[in-house]
């Protein structure tokens, strides 16, 4: 395995490979703890990469996988403002972090905020896309954007970018673009067509996604009036949350306001219980 030591001294390329495949895997704690110990090596004149930047971009972006969204955005705008995007990998790099600075605007849900930054990302990859491999970074970022648009009640805008996005997309991407198709349904009271849709998604989605397509076809039983199937999913997406996701993940609130209308108990009620019990 590629160590801190080796890769200060040559091996950049295979210790990012290694960390972004761990990021794939979910192991965001891992990823940001060896990326933050990475951009606090000793600084030096790098020719091809920089590796301070690469390492910090990746660490705030485990942040923000791992649901840190608060803290996370506080450190992404210093890192945006500092990373000038002067060359191409540095440019990316930033792309890159604003990207994730999307999804942490979304989920504090200041939504406004994280349309004007997607769009901003999606423009500037455009000017770009002559010059490097920006496919994957866009059909991530319109999946950003189409859960922005959910969150600001605007569903078919939402279901245009989902549906018409699907087939760029591939692997876990996918399946969470599909699952923001079946929440913009919702959105305009199609619940029979979003049940259809939620369950194409994978059984088992990304860490980063965990609750998320339990917690959609929940509100689409609900919406239906099928109240016991309801309560049933959206205990799954909470246990989901509870076991894959960080306490601060705002999914989890998410999940328990439903759960508190479906049963009509104030959230955290149930969880206090009677003395004694």
């Amino acid at each position: 395995m590629t160590t801190i030591r080796t890769a200060r001294d040559s091996q950049w390329g295979e210790t990012f490979a290694r960390l972004k495949a761990m990021t794939g895997e979910g192991r965001y704690e891992e990823v940001e703890a060896e990326a933050r110990a990475l951009a606090a090596l000793p600084r030096r004149p790098w020719r091809r990469r920089p590796p301070h930047w690469e390492a910090r971009v990746l660490a705030t972006g485990a942040a923000v996988l791992h649901g840190r969204m608060a803290e996370a955005l506080d450190e992404l705008d210093t890192l945006i403002a500092e990373l000038e995007p002067v060359g191409l990998n540095a440019r990316m790099l930033r792309l890159i972090a604003r990207s994730n600075r999307v999804v942490a605007l979304s989920g504090l849900r200041r939504y406004a905020e994280a349309e004007t930054e997607a769009n901003g990302v999606l423009r500037e990859l455009n000017q770009i896309a002559h010059r490097a491999p920006v496919a994957k970074l866009e059909v991530n970022t319109l999946g950003h954007l189409a859960v922005v648009l959910c969150g600001l009640a605007r569903h078919e805008e939402a279901e245009a970018v989902a549906r018409g996005n699907l087939p760029r997309a591939n692997g876990p991407a996918a399946g969470v673009l599909n699952t923001t198709l079946a929440r913009s349904l919702n959105g305009q009271g199609r619940y029979e067509e979003a049940l259809a849709e939620v369950r194409r998604s994978p059984p088992r989605p990304p860490r980063y996604a965990g609750g998320y397509p339990d917690l959609v076809t929940a509100e689409a039983l609900h919406g239906l009036g099928r109240r016991a199937e309801a309560e049933e999913s959206v205990r799954r997406a909470l246990a989901d949350c509870e076991r894959r996701l960080h306490p601060a993940h705002p999914r989890t609130a998410e999940v328990r306001a439903l759960l508190a209308r479906i049963t009509g108990e104030e959230p955290g009620e149930e969880a206090r219980g009677e003395p004694g019990e």
